[in-house]
């Protein structure tokens, strides 16, 4: 799960795990809490490998031993030993901790299957419980089928939160087309979201820019396998550490980049909107001197540096600015008129206002170099759009590029396609990608086999990740009527 943060992934182990626990007679919270027990012995102990000895084979068919370890070491172990902890609640089978660690505060949802295997595991940055709406908010749902009402249910665990404000969520399912919306645009003008309310969709960028880079292989413009060197300035490419990463180690978070470059601080002038100074000089000027966290094609980790560059890497070789390569590429030929880098005037009073993880008004961001990892913004109608072109892949340049961002990429410690990630949501496999600002928060999965697409779009920080995998689940189980 992607979000843009700055100091922390938001990549957060969330994995569908089991773990071996015979505790029978205990209710179903002493034995998430029994489990948890385990888990938090091997976090203070700095025992990666038995945290890795807990888990079961559905999660080993996700990560490898070493993404585990990695997990571990670069993100539990620096927060020293967790120092107190707590159940903050226990909802249908899932339990909320508030892990105290030296230098932060963690929350961790964990629940177990039936046989007392791990079924969630969650680590998110800790959150204070917001006092929940006292009123119902509300909604379009009509509130007819079994679907509509179980989507209901799973909807107002997160829009009654005192964070959120509006919400929307749309499903695909075998040609039928089901979208809800709730909440307001921005606090008390009791305006619903409608199909045209724009919302910032964060991460999800990334696969407009997987997708340009399709579109240019399939053009004959690029290789796959091309050194990102052949594509930078002279003084950017003398650096020999770069030679070896290729625009594909770009798309599939592979090229040994950082998550963010180390000179990004010094650009800010606002903390609340930090990359809108980052411009493609100091972005090259941090590559000519960077070096490499791993072998470029070895070990996934995740980037925004990366697929920001891979957008700025197309624009010199299509000549274009990234928003008219996703225009000219794939919101023109799909008919998406909501999907953009820059408002059109007539779109302001469509911009939902974003509100921060406390609920309070942030500004939307500006990633200038980086735009091509997380800047654009869209409705719920166009990216329920680009859903169906991925579902139902057409015989044209742009269904061609769809085809190829499917095909897997890297499958060591994360399965990657194009940009896209696999996960399992209770067995069945979707392409996957998320997004998320200081203010906004999306969602979207999709599985060709079963035609079925479920996007979620907020604008809040409060993230719908978990909101969007239940919703998925509820596809798998019940069939729309």
């Amino acid at each position: 799960m992607m979000k843009l943060l700055q100091n922390r992934s938001f990549l957060a182990l969330w994995f569908i795990i089991s773990i071996t626990a015979a505790i029978k007679a205990q209710t179903p919270q002493q034995k998430v809490d029994s489990v948890f027990t385990l888990v938090k012995n091997c976090i203070d102990q700095k025992d990666a490998g038995g945290i890795y000895t807990l888990t079961g084979q559905a999660l080993r068919k996700s990560i490898t031993q070493d993404a585990l370890h990695k997990f571990v070491e670069k993100e539990l172990i620096p927060l020293g030993r967790i120092k107190s902890w707590a159940l903050m609640s226990f909802t249908n089978g899932t339990a909320k901790y508030r892990l105290d660690f030296n230098e932060e505060a963690l929350q961790l949802f964990m629940s177990l299957d039936e046989t007392s295997k791990i079924e969630t595991f969650l680590f998110e940055p800790y959150q204070a419980l917001s006092p929940q709406k006292l009123q119902p908010v509300a909604s379009t749902n009509p509130l007819v089928t079994d679907f509509d009402k179980q989507l209901d249910t799973l909807a107002r665990r997160y829009i009654q939160k005192g964070n959120t404000v509006g919400l929307s969520i749309g499903v695909l399912q075998r040609g039928e087309t089901h979208v809800y919306h709730y909440g307001e645009t921005a606090k008390g003008n009791g305006q619903l979201p409608d199909a045209n309310t724009l919302y910032e969709i964060g991460s999800i960028t990334k696969t407009f820019t997987a997708t340009l880079l399709a579109w240019y292989v399939n053009a004959g413009k690029v290789k796959l396998t091309d050194s990102i060197t052949h594509y930078l300035p002279d003084s950017v490419s003398s650096n020999s550490a770069l030679r070896g990463i290729t625009l594909l180690n770009l798309a599939n978070h592979t090229s040994g980049l950082p998550r963010l470059p180390d000179n990004l601080l010094t650009s800010q002038t606002d903390k609340l909107d930090p990359y809108e100074n980052y411009t493609v000089p100091l972005l090259f000027s941090y590559l000519k001197n960077c070096k490499l966290e791993t072998s470029p094609g070895q070990v996934y980790d995740y980037s925004n540096l990366g697929a920001g560059l891979l957008g700025t890497i197309l624009e010199r070789v299509s000549g274009k600015p990234y928003e008219r390569m996703v225009i000219d590429c794939i919101t023109h030929p799909l008919h998406m008129q909501n999907t953009v880098l820059n408002l059109r005037p007539e779109q302001n009073g469509h911009l939902a206002t974003v509100y921060n993880q406390e609920g309070g008004v942030t500004p939307t961001w500006h990633m200038n170099a980086l735009a091509a990892a997380g800047n654009l913004k869209s409705s719920l109608s166009d990216m329920l759009l680009y859903a169906k072109a991925n579902l139902d892949l057409q015989n044209t340049k742009l269904g061609k590029a769809l085809h190829l961002v499917q095909e897997v990429t890297f499958n060591k410690q994360q399965k990657v396609a194009l940009g896209w990630h696999l996960i399992r949501v209770n067995g069945v496999e979707y392409y996957f990608h998320n997004g998320g600002t200081y203010g906004s928060s999306s969602f979207m999965v999709f599985n060709p086999a079963r035609q079925t697409a479920v996007v979620l779009l907020s604008n809040a920080a409060e993230s719908v990740d978990a909101t969007g995998a239940a919703v998925a689940q509820l596809c798998n189980a019940l069939q729309l009527n």
